[in-house]
């Protein structure tokens, strides 16, 4: 039976009758050694079973794994599945193939061992896609004293953070969805790590402890009292994912209502077209009978015809990854603009309906 101690460098190079030196530079800077030394060296290393340097060992020793990690506080397949998410990481993952660098995807669920799994990650820096404000994450991030840097919020005195003006902007695209409307209502991201799906009145929300939902119905509260609606009394339905199929049956609810909605402001794109759907199956009449908007301006949105936020998610995943690899110091605040397109109505007052 083999045995299962490792074989090591000093044995591959006794056996090739080569200095140790030699047989590391045949793995390590091959261009020193001649072929024939190379050969002996990998003719050894075979016969031995030897696999090479232990990776964790070189990376110990030039005090860099050239990987960075992405703490994901959503479900690992959300990074795949999720247009913005998708864009984000490619933004990312381009900046580092230039560096040379690797990127590690860090899912954080809320559970015990998301701390550990976080501070044991072997990587020379952070990059945190947008938590709550009590994510023990964030201290656990900024304990490990490696460069981070947060996307979206919340603020942490010692890391940087790359987001867009969420409050400005909502601001801009409510009043875009609620002009000439009589009954606002929003579709929201989920308030806390709880993430609990509900429907209510603004007055009656918890606080909000994701800083992106809460500025953002910051915002919404700003466009709907700019329109000439009491905020207390404006719905909101809170999704517990940004999801399309979610915001559909939510959607639904409200349009099924006794007083349903003629204006719905959803903090996604996503969430925005399970917004269309519920109107189509309602039998609604987009913008007449009901106005909605999104935000990112995904490609989902040019195609269905959304009045939304733009902003380059990739473009801010870029700008990350230089921050967390030293390129780039006190990042501005990220560009937005809004697009006006079909799915909101023309006129700036309350309709007559």
């Amino acid at each position: 039976m083999a045995s299962s101690k490792r074989v090591t460098l000093a044995q591959v190079a006794e056996l090739a009758g080569v200095s140790v030196m030699t047989a590391s530079y045949t793995y390590n800077q091959p261009g020193r050694v001649s072929d024939q030394a190379r050969s002996k060296v990998l003719e050894a290393a075979e016969r031995l079973g030897y696999a090479g340097p232990d990776p964790s060992a070189r990376s110990l020793r030039r005090g860099s794994t050239q990987t960075l990690g992405v703490v994901l506080g959503e479900h690992l397949t959300y990074a795949f599945d999720d247009p913005g998410a998708v864009a984000f990481l490619a933004g990312i993952a381009e900046v580092c193939a230039g560096r040379g660098y690797g990127m590690t995807i860090l899912p954080i669920t809320g559970a015990p061992d998301d701390v550990p799994r976080v501070t044991g990650a072997a990587v020379d820096g952070f990059i945190v896609w947008t938590t709550s404000d009590d994510d023990p994450v964030l201290a656990a991030v900024r304990a490990t004293k490696r460069p981070a840097v947060i996307h979206g919020g919340p603020a942490v005195r010692g890391l940087e953070l790359v987001t867009v003006d969420n409050r400005a902007a909502a601001a801009a695209v409510g009043v875009l969805a609620f002009a000439g409307a009589r009954r606002p209502a929003i579709l929201s991201f989920p308030l806390s790590r709880e993430r609990v799906s509900t429907i209510g009145r603004a007055a009656d929300l918890p606080h909000a402890t994701f800083p992106v939902t809460r500025e953002r119905l910051q915002g919404y509260r700003d466009a709907a009292e700019r329109t000439g609606f009491a905020w207390d009394d404006v719905v909101v339905a809170v999704c517990a994912r940004n999801d399309a199929a979610e915001a559909e049956r939510l959607a639904a609810t409200l349009l099924g209502s006794a007083d349903p909605p003629d204006a719905i402001a959803a903090m996604g794109d996503q969430q925005a077209a399970g917004v269309l759907a519920a109107a189509r199956a309602a039998g609604c009449a987009v913008p007449d009978d009901l106005a909605v908007t999104g935000w990112d301006d995904a490609e989902v949105a040019a195609r269905l015809g959304l009045t939304t936020v733009a902003q380059s998610l990739r473009e801010q995943g870029a700008v990350c990854a230089q921050v967390a690899l030293g390129q780039q110091t006190s990042p501005r605040a990220a560009r937005w603009s809004l697009v006006r397109r079909s799915s909101t109505r023309s006129s700036t007052g309350r309709g007559a309906r």
